[in-house]
């Protein structure tokens, strides 16, 4: 069953911000974010689609479908119109031979204001049989054809304005087959497909209202456990390093290793390496044991310098790095170099030194209790968002446009490359290679079920604040829309200020959905 709008929509949000950011801080990923570098990723602002016809046609036909201003034509088109697979719409379009007749009059009273035929002087009238023996006739046919697509291309769309996804629209007739057409029967025949506004039906019907949520937190953000946590690492920077000589590894110490892993096989298979579980001159701080395999930190506990341990460990279920979860494994370790920490005294002299400007060590402890109940605050935030808008992408059933889930695809690989570029400062090689066609669609292939769980999440946001009649304020957006402004002119890019207003503006929805939903949801926290 199709869920496509038979009535115009409102607002659709595409953006990743929905994901992975706190209401507090909204804004857009890679959408507001100056994309130039991947110009692989840029979609034409008129008809990028026709790209992908076996002939590409003239600017100006492309623009003329986003004419609002349409001339009247001589006689009305024939437009039969048939629905396809998410939310796609096909138009079989004729042009009767009146209407032919009329664009061709327009393109032949152009040639004659333009062209400057051999034999007759500029400013006289040129027969028109002269005019077309000397621009031939192929090429007046040619430019026949485009004047009768532009011209009739916003008619034919009329039965799907308000319900027509920008940049969706693209011409599936070759242009050889309408010139074919036209010049044997004085007539033109084009298809073309667009998609619609998609509709989101809840199941159960309203069921995002009276919401319950159940929100997982990490025991790490608790206000109070963090700043002991940040008290003693930043009491740790002042230690001086010294090499133990006399003893093995002691709780506290730190240590330098080169580990390396095998497989240890279950069924007489061959032992095989296993590198993502090895590393050289790994630096491990044996009070942070919960960051390595479990039962590892007790394996090596005595180790002394040029020492080498062998132990066999099992990778628990819950490992991050998926591949090794549940992988048995038989380390080797080499104990390379041996330090304690020669620690300062915990007194108001070295206050400056944890926090400048503290003077005594309590001022230090309430300094940092204060930030970190307001980093509390802000991820339970967004836990709570990230939450509501998993369990709202599962109650709706809606039909995704391919336009729909090219455009978020490309904007979530332009935010991946952006971090990439901003971290590890690629070369133009290695960029030009990672915004190919080729690796995109990779990429969204790959990620396809996450991209359309995010577009879920976008279209359920929208349909709440229609249904909600939720609003925000012009100052709010004119503020947004200057402090964007703001930060392209100072880093000297190029930017759309229409662009970045309707955007903002789908932010600023978005904002207002995730606090409705936050005041009128059953929300329950857990600590995992």
């Amino acid at each position: 069953m199709e869920l496509c709008s038979s009535a115009p929509p409102t607002s659709f949000y595409f953006k990743s911000f929905l994901v992975s950011l706190p209401t507090s801080s909204i804004s857009s990923s890679c959408s507001l974010k100056p994309t130039k570098h991947f110009t692989s990723l840029t979609i034409s602002p008129t008809f990028h689609q026709l790209s992908h016809s076996p002939r590409n046609l003239p600017t100006f036909v492309a623009q003329a479908v986003n004419d609002v201003v349409k001339d009247a034509l001589p006689a009305d088109l024939i437009v039969k119109e048939s629905q396809e697979p998410n939310c796609r719409v096909r138009l079989s379009v004729e042009v009767p031979a009146v209407v032919c007749e009329d664009c061709y009059d327009m393109v032949i009273e152009e040639f004659m204001k333009r062209a400057q035929v051999p034999g007759y002087r500029p400013g006289r009238q040129v027969p028109e049989e002269a005019l077309v023996r000397y621009i031939g006739k192929d090429g007046v046919n040619k430019a026949a054809v485009e004047a009768i697509l532009k011209r009739t291309l916003p008619h034919a769309m009329s039965s799907v304005e308000g319900r027509a996804l920008n940049d969706s629209l693209r011409i599936t007739t070759t242009f050889s087959e309408m010139e074919k057409t036209y010049s044997s029967l004085d007539i033109l025949r084009y298809e073309v497909v667009v998609d619609v506004a998609p509709e989101a039906k809840w199941v159960p019907e309203d069921g995002y209202k009276n919401l319950k949520v159940v929100v997982e937190l990490d025991s790490e953000i608790e206000a109070k456990t963090a700043a002991e946590r940040e008290l003693k690492r930043r009491y740790k920077t002042l230690s001086t390093m010294r090499i133990v000589t006399n003893r093995g590894l002691q709780v506290g110490d730190v240590v330098v290793l080169d580990i390396s892993a095998t497989t240890v096989p279950q069924d007489g298979s061959e032992v095989k390496d296993v590198p993502a579980a090895g590393s050289k001159g790994f630096r491990f701080d044996t009070e942070d044991g919960d960051t390595v395999v479990p039962g590892f930190l007790d394996a090596i506990i005595g180790i002394q310098g040029g020492e080498t341990k062998s132990f066999s460990l099992v990778f628990p279920d819950s490992w991050e790095q998926e591949d090794l979860r549940g992988l048995p494994c038989q380390f080797t370790v080499e104990c390379k170099e041996l330090f304690y920490r020669e620690l300062p005294e915990m007194n108001d002299a070295i206050a400056d030194k944890l926090i400048p400007g503290c003077t005594t060590i309590e001022q230090v402890k309430e300094s940092l209790l204060e930030r970190c109940i307001e980093q509390e605050k802000t991820v339970k935030v967004q836990a709570t968002d990230n939450a509501i808008l998993d369990q709202l992408q599962k109650m709706i059933q809606v039909a995704i446009p391919e336009s729909l889930f090219e455009e978020q695809g490309m904007q979530l690989y332009g935010d991946k490359l952006l971090q990439v570029q901003s971290n590890m400062k690629l070369s133009e090689e290695q960029l030009a290679a990672l915004s190919s066609p080729e690796a995109v669609r990779e990429y969204m292939e790959n990620q396809r079920e996450d991209i359309e769980k995010t577009i879920k999440q976008s279209l359920a946001v929208a349909d709440i604040f229609k249904r909600e009649n939720l609003q925000f304020s012009t100052d709010e957006l004119v503020k947004e829309v200057e402090n964007y402004v703001a930060e392209f002119k100072k880093h000297k890019l190029e930017y759309d200020e229409e662009s970045i207003q309707a955007q903002v503006q789908e932010i600023l929805e978005g904002a207002k959905v995730l606090e409705w939903l936050r005041e009128n949801s059953d929300i329950q926290y857990v600590t995992k």
